[in-house]
């Protein structure tokens, strides 16, 4: 039975940081998400080190995308596409995906696309709930990031509100998690932990709350130095440190502040979804009291489940696949990875003067030709076949 023309089948790669993800999907339906992580391998540094993480993604990439086209029961051949994250994240974690990205779209004679990471971070929840509403709210939080976005078209129209001014929440949980003596990576564990603690217990600053204060920026440098500093006091006095209850006070002053602003957002933009992703969002208080403040608004709340919160290769797939579908240019051949791309670029096309708007042929259902400019004529047979 043929395919229809906007069920396009993408293989999504992704390596901005520490985990090695390779996902594929068919139109808004996910086939696989294989993940090969090296967060054991950076636990003892108490974070990700670049090198360590882009020899981990060198040594999985392999296994990974052949771990993937297997679950998901196709042939590489049958691929309409393969979509990169190009940027942001660490660059040569980064180089290492998009490298491989070329080989095998050359390789195979198919279509690349180099996307951004944040963008795909919103566009997995296509998997999950169907078609993104257009224009959609989207709170992303992440060891790297925490942003409100307002995307009226996931693969070209993404503005940017608001953002952290310096620590983002995930990297507070991780500094937090460190003083408590909870080992890294400190989101997952401050979340188990603040189960059994009391919220109300500390009452820790909201950053950036006040009246003039920036209303969707965020910060959360202060709070992690009052929570240190709290933590300190009690050690020099001698006295235990209530480790449930500091991760819970902790952990509500960020999710406080973190649901107040998105919610703020849809009401002064007129949005009635918001979507929240990054890994983050799979804080079962953030889900939580998202859901209350959404519900109580009029807003409805879309959070993929955790797993697909978190960095993956089916974002990348996801957001591939809508590029495809859309007849979106493809990346040329000098695609670059961009450390700092901004949300803005939801993708990299191709140079207009270079290709058409089909990307030189690489358009859903349409021919495709190389640029042998760029690259060396290999054998396709050997260098691949699936």
């Amino acid at each position: 039975m043929a395919r229809k023309a906007d069920e396009p089948l993408v293989l999504g790669i992704e390596t901005s940081c520490d985990e090695t993800g390779v996902g594929i999907v068919r139109g808004h339906t996910l086939l696989a998400d294989a993940v090969a992580s090296s967060v054991d391998e950076h636990a003892r540094f108490g974070g990700v080190v670049p090198e360590v993480a882009s020899r981990a993604h060198l040594e999985a990439m392999v296994p990974t995308i052949e771990r993937a086209l297997k679950e998901a029961g196709v042939s590489a051949k049958d691929l309409d596409g393969i979509a990169v994250t190009a940027g942001p994240g660490l660059a040569g974690a980064l180089l290492v995906g998009v490298s491989a990205a070329k080989a095998y779209a050359y390789a195979l004679g198919k279509p690349l696309y180099g996307v951004n990471h944040l963008a795909s971070h919103i566009c997995v929840d296509q998997l999950e709930h169907g078609p993104l509403p257009e224009p959609t709210m989207a709170l992303l939080v992440s060891g790297g990031h925490s942003s409100l976005l307002l995307a009226p078209d996931i693969t070209s129209d993404v503005r940017p509100l608001g953002s952290t001014i310096d620590d983002a929440a995930g990297e507070a949980f991780d500094k937090v998690a460190r003083v408590l003596n909870l080992g890294f990576p400190g989101g997952p564990v401050i979340d188990r932990y603040a189960r059994e603690g009391d919220p109300d217990a500390i009452r820790f600053p909201r950053g950036l709350t006040g009246s003039r204060d920036p209303i969707y920026d965020f910060s959360f440098s202060g709070l992690k130095t009052a929570v240190a500093r709290w933590i300190e006091a009690k050690r020099a006095a001698g006295e235990d440190v209530p480790v449930a209850d500091v991760a819970a006070s902790f952990q509500e002053a960020v999710v406080d502040v973190l649901t107040r602003k998105a919610v703020r957002a849809c009401k002064d933009h007129g949005v009635d979804h918001l979507m929240i992703g990054g890994g983050v969002a799979a804080n079962s208080r953030l889900r939580a009291m998202a859901a209350r403040r959404c519900e109580d608004a009029g807003i409805t709340l879309r959070v993929p489940r955790p797993k697909l919160c978190t960095d993956n290769g089916a974002m990348v797939a996801a957001l591939g696949a809508e590029m495809v579908a859309r007849g979106r240019s493809a990346s040329s051949w000098d695609l670059s990875a961009d450390s700092s791309l901004p949300v803005t670029d939801t993708h990299v096309p191709a140079e207009d003067h270079d290709h058409d708007d089909h990307g030189h042929g690489h358009g859903h259902g349409h021919g495709h030709t190389h640029d042998h400019d760029h690259v060396h004529e290999l054998s396709k047979k050997n260098l691949y076949e699936s």
